[in-house]
C-alpha cells in the first residue's frame, strides 16, 4: 500500500512511538522510511543574546549531534527489521514546513508523526507541528498519541 514513509523525529520518547508504528508499516508494506530531524538554526539577534546561547558553531554542533542520535534510533529500529531507511538531518526555523517538503521532495505517500495533544491554552503558546503538517499537505498523515 505504501512505498516510501516519512518519519519525523525530535528524539523524544512520544516520537519513538511513531517510529516504531512507522517502522511496523513499512515491514508490512515493504516500503521504505525516510527519517528527519529538524533542528532550528541558530537565533542571530536579540534573542541569542537575551537568553546568552552559546556560540553559532558550539549551538549548531549540539543541534547536529541531537540530530543525529535520533536518526540514528530510528536507523537502528529499521535495520532490526529488515527496513531501507535513509536518514535527513536538517535545519529549518519551522519543522513543519521542512516535514511537508521532505515528504513532497521525496515523492513519500505517507508521514507518521507523533503529536503531544496539546489542548488550550498550551496548544495556543506553544503551537502544534502536527496540526500545521495536516493543515499544509494532501499526504496522508498517520499521528501517533
Amino acid at each position: 500500500m505504501f512505498h516510501s514513509i516519512l518519519v519525523p523525529t525530535d528524539g523524544s520518547e512520544l516520537a519513538r512511538k511513531a517510529v516504531s508504528v512507522a517502522v511496523k508499516l513499512a515491514k508490512q508494506d515493504n516500503a521504505s522510511l525516510l527519517a528527519l530531524s529538524v533542528a532550528e538554526p541558530y537565533p542571530y539577534g536579540w534573542v541569542a543574546e537575551a537568553a546568552a546561547f552559546p556560540e553559532p558553531e558550539s549551538y549548531e554542533k549540539q543541534m547536529r549531534t541531537e540530530a543525529e542520535t535520533a536518526l540514528r534510533q530510528i536507523e537502528l529500529a529499521a535495520r532490526e527489521a529488515g527496513v531501507r531507511c535513509e536518514l535527513r538531518p536538517a535545519f529549518n526555523t519551522s519543522p513543519a514546513n521542512e516535514i511537508v517538503r521532505t515528504a513532497e521532495d521525496h515523492g513519500c505517500d505517507l508521514i507518521v508523526m507523533a503529536s503531544h495533544g496539546r489542548r488550550g491554552l498550551d496548544r495556543l503558546l506553544l503551537g502544534s507541528v502536527t496540526q500545521r503538517v495536516l493543515l499544509q499537505t494532501e499526504i496522508p498523515v498517520l499521528v501517533v498519541r
